[in-house]
């Protein structure tokens, strides 16, 4: 899997402490974006208390910037963390899968000690 080259608000590069999109994952959204038809829309990515193993990750669009929000590119898509959730995210990898078995976005999470069977929440 390669990962486009991104930058953060400041100029560098995510490294462990950002996320990372995959090129996949990057297509994807920007093919949800396009069909929104607006373009003050960005990806945020959360972690949230909930789920059956106590943090679940959030994904959807948003148009406000928050105190503390860390921004992301990847190939002309905007990735948005809160200033909470990002120590969780630290070196996490979003995929997109298109298989016959399952399709969807997946995360990947070093900082994961476990997961629910499910796959939506993780401690």
């Amino acid at each position: 899997m390669s990962v486009q080259d991104s930058t953060t608000l400041d100029g560098s590069t995510p490294g462990t402490t950002g996320v990372l999109l995959s090129d996949p994952a990057a297509s994807k959204v920007k093919a949800l974006l396009d069909q929104e038809g607006r373009d003050d829309l960005r990806l945020r990515i959360a972690v949230q208390p909930g789920g059956c193993s106590g943090l679940r990750y959030q994904l959807f669009f948003d148009e406000r910037f928050l105190d503390g929000d860390q921004t992301y590119e990847f190939g002309g898509v905007e990735v948005i963390v809160d200033r909470m959730s990002g120590p969780y995210l630290g070196g996490a990898t979003i995929d997109f899968v298109d298989t016959i078995e399952k399709q969807g976005f997946t995360i990947d999470n070093p900082n994961a000690g476990g997961s629910c069977a499910c796959g939506d929440s993780f401690h």
